[in-house]
């Protein structure tokens, strides 16, 4: 059964030089040790090690606050409009001169989610979000982003996207098999039906969906929910409930911000998403 819980529920743990974490999906909290995320809480002056394991792949972005990452590709500064990927055995070290708070995913042993794994293949990547297309539903107000796909990335491990629900907005009733994904309630709140059951969730919600699991979200709210879910593997079917309709997604012709988008995608349905080319 799916989990769910909020960020303000989990205890702060103190690490070394005034770094904090609170450790969000775990092995423990949600059985399966798919993916593992936290919020790291980097003091004014505050420095850490973001360095990956050989095996392993990671990816984070700033939630609040501003950093600078060093790997041995340089120094980037880092916003909330910055989305980074991690590849297999990077050195990395995160420093932040006001403070920040910062959103990491990390995935043991990811070969085993991705056929064609390639760590050698893969690098440091750094994506501007708010440059990337946006795309509109065909059937509804709802706008999606990617944020990790095989071409913002390299590998089919994982994919996510954001998520924005105008008010009266939702999506049609749907599972997925073949990969377990959870989404992270940024901002808004909403009723969340899984498996026909409701759930109020709003901002700081993690949601953790099993294969198989029926879900579909309402937007019940006069605020604009936004959230954003990754999916481990990024390969997966996706099946939508009889008479449902199969939501397809089109470019808009600009980014989140109304300008220029950086590359072009075409229109899909979402069970397409994973086998494009072009995303």
């Amino acid at each position: 059964m799916a989990v769910i819980f909020n960020e303000k529920d989990i205890p702060l743990e103190s690490l070394q030089n005034g770094i904090s974490i609170q450790r969000l999906i775990t092995s423990d909290r949600v059985g399966s040790d798919h993916v593992e995320t936290a919020r790291w809480h980097i003091p004014a002056g505050g420095k850490v090690d973001f360095s990956v394991a050989d095996t392993d792949l990671s990816w984070a972005h700033i939630l609040i606050g501003e950093a600078e990452i060093v790997t041995d590709q340089g120094t980037k500064v880092l916003t909330p409009d910055h989305f980074i990927l991690l590849p297999p055995g990077i050195s990395a070290e995160v420093t932040s001169k006001k403070g920040a708070i910062i959103f990491r995913s990390e995935i043991k042993s990811a070969e085993r989610f991705d056929k064609d794994w390639d760590p050698d293949g893969l690098t440091f990547r750094c994506t501007n979000w708010t440059e990337e297309p946006l795309l509109n539903s065909e059937f509804d107000a709802r706008k999606r982003i990617y944020m990790l796909t095989p071409q913002l990335s390299g590998t089919k491990a994982a994919k996510g996207e954001m998520i924005i629900y105008p008010p009266g907005t939702e999506a049609a009733n749907h599972h997925h098999e073949g990969a377990e994904h959870f989404q992270v309630i940024l901002r808004g709140s909403a009723v969340f039906h899984l498996n026909e059951k409701p759930h109020r969730v709003q901002a700081g919600d993690t949601i953790y969906i099993y294969d198989n699991e029926r879900h579909f979200i309402i937007n019940d709210s006069d605020n604009e929910l936004a959230f954003i879910e990754y999916f481990v593997p990024g390969t997966y079917k996706t099946v939508w409930a009889e008479n449902a309709p199969i939501c397809t997604w089109n470019p808009s012709g600009v980014n989140i911000k109304g300008g220029k988008p950086n590359r072009e995608i075409g229109s899909h349905s979402s069970a397409e998403a994973h086998n494009r080319q072009d995303l």
